[in-house]
């Protein structure tokens, strides 16, 4: 009689597996996150004494049979390529993720279509579409290719397959999620479905030297679905993030073991797919009204500089619990900085409503926007404006001094090019005369707020 496959039930939040299912996870302490996995007979690793000595190499011998670097598929999507590193490594198996609508297959055809043109036979895979939904969306972006294939299948056996036969320079898989391989019993998008059509498919990228691009879901907390161990097997992992119904995308590395995770590209939704911005901060900026509660951010995006307009709302509050609400930027570190604003400078805002808006969908999470936020805040409680054509960047501590940020230089640079007159950040060593220095925040509101 065939053996069974093996039945574990594992973590998805940190991938640890248990013989039984509990209702919390030893290793991580997360509730209900156990769920059935059952384990691939050709995974299995073989007994002691059936496999053979594996011939190695030394590291010097390898790096003569080739220039030491590896070779990459350009998109000719510029921010593309910068988030990559360069390019598609041959061989990489990479994941982009993000919500529904938000422009994930848009991009990943528009990748394809330029591959395809440009470096040979690319397969684009649709387990959610027909083949014929599929071209009729590349037909309505305007993108064709004698060298781009689609097909619709779920087999992941017969995906392999093809990969081996065909060896394409790219495979594109829409989406992981509904791949399933016949090894394994359990239904599509389970734990079990998921983890072995990714090893599967990594083999067959790795074995045939084809680039491969999974897409996947996410959460309703915007993490990406599946175990956490999806994103040990692959290579590279993206993030398409912003507001789906308008505003900019930005593309992120979350994971590339062949560059950087710095970088971001910014791109706007068109009726020919996603567009590069070649400068975001004019198109953010370009409708901003000077009044109180506005205050204008000197961002960054990976290493991009970009200025970003960031709104405050202070209401007197109607309840007996302030209510704190806030769009783009973490809630839990806007009740840091009101609770630093009470104590470390004259206002009150126990009794007060705070609404945060940051402008055009994007998502401050690095700790220099934090100045702008304070001192938008403060703007509005007390409706007087800042200072005309002055930006403003630094990171807030609790006792309400003003700390050094990364990248003053990339910043200043893009606050001239825009056409203020200074920009408000803590000392950083710099000489410019055009940085007007911030050592408190108490400071800041006594010196550069002036009445409307």
């Amino acid at each position: 009689m065939a053996k069974r496959p093996a039945v574990k039930f594992v973590c998805t939040e940190c991938g640890e597996d248990y013989s039984k299912w509990t209702g919390k996870c030893e290793n991580c302490g997360a509730w209900s996150t156990l769920v059935e996995f059952k384990e691939s007979l050709a995974s299995k690793n073989p007994k002691s004494g059936q496999g053979s000595e594996l011939k190695f190499k030394s590291i010097k011998e390898i790096s003569k049979t080739g220039d030491g670097k590896s070779t990459r598929l350009k998109t000719n999507i510029s921010d593309v390529d910068d988030v990559l590193g360069g390019g598609i490594v041959e061989a990489s198996v990479n994941l982009i993720a993000g919500e529904p609508g938000i422009g994930k297959s848009t991009l990943i055809m528009q990748i394809a279509a330029s591959i395809a043109s440009s470096a040979g036979q690319v397969l684009y895979v649709s387990g959610e579409e027909s083949a014929e939904q599929v071209a009729h969306r590349a037909s309505r972006l305007g993108l064709a290719s004698d060298n781009l294939g689609i097909v619709s299948s779920t087999s992941t056996d017969d995906i392999a397959e093809t990969i081996l036969k065909l060896k394409p320079k790219l495979v594109v898989i829409d989406s992981i999620q509904t791949m399933a391989c016949s090894e394994v019993s359990s239904a599509t998008g389970s734990v079990s479905q998921v983890t072995n059509s990714t090893h599967i498919l990594t083999q067959a990228a790795k074995a045939s030297g084809t680039a491969l691009i999974i897409v996947g879901h996410v959460t309703k907390e915007g993490s990406l679905a599946g175990p956490k161990m999806l994103e040990h097997l692959v290579d590279v992992v993206l993030n398409l993030e912003g507001d789906r119904y308008g505003g900019f995308k930005i593309l992120r590395a979350i994971k590339n073991r062949y560059g950087s995770t710095s970088e971001a590209g910014i791109f706007n939704m068109t009726e020919k797919g996603l567009q590069q911005v070649d400068n975001p901060s004019q198109s953010l900026l370009a409708e901003r009204q000077v009044t109180d509660g506005s205050i204008v951010f000197a961002a960054m995006e990976g290493t991009r500089p970009i200025l970003v307009e960031v709104q405050a709302l202070v209401n007197k509050t109607n309840f007996g619990y302030p209510k704190r609400t806030a769009s783009g930027f973490d809630l839990n570190r806007l009740n840091l900085l009101t609770a630093v604003l009470t104590r470390r400078t004259k206002l009150d805002l126990n009794d007060y409503d705070i609404y945060i808006n940051v402008v055009g969908g994007i998502k401050l999470s690095e700790p220099a926007a934090d100045l702008a936020v304070a001192m938008a805040i403060a703007s509005a409680a007390k409706g007087i404006s800042l200072k005309k054509d002055l930006a403003v960047a630094g990171e807030l501590g609790l006792s309400g001094e003003v700390r050094r940020i990364p990248h003053i230089d990339k910043r200043v640079a893009e606050v001239k090019k825009l056409g203020f007159k200074g920009l408000l950040a803590p000392s950083s060593g710099s000489k410019s005369a055009f940085i007007q220095e911030a050592t408190s925040l108490r400071e800041v509101l006594n010196t550069w707020f002036s009445a409307k």
